[in-house]
């Protein structure tokens, strides 16, 4: 738009923003969402870290548990049993001393989980009502933010929500301001974990894991279409890490999942991630090559950039010629004034050559590595695709992000594929993916009921009301009636 970073956006220069975001993920990872309280029935405040008692490794001898979300849990002495019955009527003058002790703590954002709320949420929206009237600034309430059944899944996601929303709303005013939007007139949103775009007003932490690799989900498989492309692999390679995602006629999304040792319920595109990025360090460590999962990252950046980092794939690319310095601008290096440093990787593979010492030369060192990349990207498509039943010798590869397209091939030829789709917005795919995206609203219950012919116009009914939730909210957001469909499911 050619404006100085302090003149101010003109009134309708930009209709529309639609964004994806790592901000929660970040949080998530780094544990620096909002300091939060857990209020729970009594007798359950261990129940969520207790969890499903799940060891990924058992033969560990030192466990190291992932640190909890929240920090402080309040009891209440309430209890609504499987069949709505109340065994332990809610006080009101307990939960308000329970809550004025969480605010003097100083906690503002709250979770509130209670057993069997997701069917019986009375005791919870009394709570809820009771927190709100007190002051904190975020309340997540499991029977709101995921109705289903089972206490673990639900009383994560809820926490999660609450750690996360915070830090989202934050951000989320940041960008407004930026934009001016109250001035400008622009409308902001964001795309969804779902594959979906939603108002910046309805964006929650628990939708926003993958919000910026949900964005290529999209564009792989519409892209795939309109070039003829039914069965598609997506191949999302950055400087990190590898996104693969399966797309045959459909949207996989994963309703359970667990991210950064949190487990969450909520609606997700299905993406399998692996550490082989362009930045993914290469060693050598006397017996075999090995390949990430660390990264060089964007600073100092593989040994090409000029800024003293180590040996990434990059760079084995730079060394069998995949990539040619003289077709890169001149922005290398701590002045960002020079090209791709060919000669430092060369020196550098050469004497990793020579400490190997079997006789092979640098180029062939660097070969090798390039082939157990490849070797990790391909295992990654493959169980998401020929593990679970799916032959991809019919699919193309549609190869985006930054380092695709220098492996596409290799990796296509290891699977078996004949067909690589590479988009010219590849580099940008995923942004390119939010604005094919639509605007979506999904809701979601849980019914105790036999799966029978009989109970057919029960479940109509229980999505009845769901379905008219779901089209006042998409309504609210502009769009017209008549462009609104309703999925079941």
């Amino acid at each position: 738009m050619k404006l100085d970073s302090n003149e101010p956006i003109p009134v309708g220069a930009i209709g529309e923003v639609r964004m994806g975001t790592t901000v929660a993920t970040n949080a998530l990872l780094e544990r620096k969402g909002e300091p939060t309280a857990l209020m729970t029935t009594r007798g359950f405040r261990d129940a969520l870290e207790i969890g499903y008692q799940a060891r990924p490794d058992i033969f560990a001898k030192h466990i190291v548990k992932p640190d909890l979300l929240y920090s402080f849990v309040a009891e209440i002495d309430e209890r609504v049993l499987a069949d709505g019955e109340v065994e332990k009527e809610l006080n009101e003058t307990e939960v308000r001393k329970a809550l004025e002790e969480i605010i003097a703590r100083g906690f503002k954002s709250l979770a509130i989980v209670m057993m069997h709320a997701y069917r019986y949420p009375s005791h919870e929206r009394v709570i809820a009502a009771l927190a709100r009237g007190m002051g904190f600034s975020q309340i997540s309430v499991s029977h709101e933010v995921s109705p289903l059944v089972k206490f673990v899944g639900r009383g994560d996601t809820t926490v999660v929500d609450a750690y996360l929303s915070p830090i989202l709303r934050r951000y989320v005013a940041q960008v407004a301001e930026e934009l001016d939007l109250e001035r400008t007139g622009t409308r902001l949103i964001f795309m969804t974990s779902a594959g979906g775009l939603t108002a910046a007003s309805l964006f929650q932490g628990k939708d926003a894991i993958l919000s910026g690799p949900a964005g290529g989900v999209v564009a792989l498989a519409q892209t795939g279409a309109e070039a003829g492309f039914a069965k598609v692999i997506g191949f999302d390679m950055g400087g990190t890490s590898t996104d693969v995602a399966h797309f045959a006629g459909e949207y996989e999304r994963t309703f359970e999942t667990q991210v950064a040792g949190v487990r969450m319920r909520a609606p997700m595109m299905q993406i399998h991630t692996v550490a082989a990025g362009g930045g993914s360090l290469l060693r050598y460590d006397g017996a075999r090559f090995r390949v990430g999962p660390e990264s060089a990252g964007a600073n100092p950046g593989p040994k090409g950039y000029r800024k003293g980092g180590p040996l990434a794939v990059t760079d084995a690319n730079i060394m069998v010629g995949k990539l040619i310095p003289d077709m890169f601008p001149a922005i290398f290096g701590e002045s960002q004034d020079q090209p791709l440093d060919y000669p430092a990787v060369k020196v550098a593979f050469d004497e990793l050559a020579a400490e190997i010492g079997d006789g092979r030369s640098g180029e062939e060192v660097a070969d090798g590595f390039l082939k157990i990349a490849v070797a990790n990207m391909a295992e990654a498509v493959k169980k998401i695709s020929i593990a679970r039943g799916y032959d991809v010798s019919g699919y193309a590869l549609n190869a985006f992000g930054g380092a695709s397209g220098q492996h596409a091939c290799l990796v296509a030829d290891a699977l078996g594929m004949t067909k690589v789709l590479v988009h010219p917005f590849s580099g940008l795919l995923s942004a390119y993916g939010m604005g094919l995206a639509e605007i979506r609203a999904m809701r979601q219950v849980s019914l105790d009921l036999p799966l029978s012919a009989d109970n057919i116009e029960a479940i109509a009914a229980a999505a009845q009301p769901l379905s008219e939730e779901a089209i006042r909210e998409i309504g609210e957001q502009g769009v017209d009636a008549k462009e609104i469909a309703v999925n079941l499911r």
